[in-house]
C-alpha cells in the first residue's frame, strides 16, 4: 500500500491492486474476512502473515489447514469467528495457500480479490490454474 488516501470520505487506504493489475475487489463479508476485517484481502506492514489470497475454501483445504495447526473450521466466539465451511470466501495467508498448493490441497482463488502482494509468494500461473470461475 502506498499510503495514499481514497476519495470516499472514509480516509481509508487507497484501493490496492489485485494479481491481474486491476483494483482489488472485495473477497467476502459473510463471514467478514481480511486482515483488517474489511471484506478485502488488503495488507500492510502489520500483516506479518500476508493474508492476501481470496480463496473459496473446501473441506479438503480446511482439513489440511487444521492438520498444519490452523483450525479454520471451529468457531471461536471469543474472537467473533464463526468458523469456516466449504464455499466460504476467506483471505488466506499467501504462504499457507502455497503450502497447500504444493501438497495438492489448494482451494480455488478469486483472482480479482487476491492482492498483488501475493505474487511475492505465489506464481500467477499457479493462481490462474486454481481460479474460481464466478457464474
Amino acid at each position: 500500500m502506498d499510503g495514499e488516501r481514497d476519495e470516499r470520505g472514509g480516509g481509508g487506504p487507497k484501493r490496492a491492486k489485485n494479481v491481474l493489475g486491476l483494483p482489488l475487489a472485495d473477497c467476502g463479508h459473510a463471514p467478514l474476512t481480511g486482515f483488517f476485517r474489511d471484506g478485502c484481502c488488503n495488507t500492510g506492514p502489520e500483516d506479518r502473515g500476508v493474508h492476501t489470497v481470496c480463496a473459496v475454501v473446501t473441506a479438503e483445504f480446511l482439513a489440511f489447514s487444521k492438520s498444519r495447526g490452523n483450525d479454520l473450521s471451529t468457531p471461536a466466539p471469543e474472537y467473533g469467528f464463526p468458523g469456516l465451511k466449504p464455499g466460504d470466501r476467506w483471505c488466506l495467508c499467501a504462504g499457507r495457500w502455497q503450502e497447500a498448493f504444493l501438497a495438492g490441497k489448494a482451494p480455488k482463488v478469486v483472482l480479482r480479490a487476491t492482492h498483488v502482494a501475493t505474487l511475492d509468494v505465489c506464481a500467477l500461473d499457479d493462481l490462474r490454474a486454481h481460479a474460481f470461475e464466478e457464474g
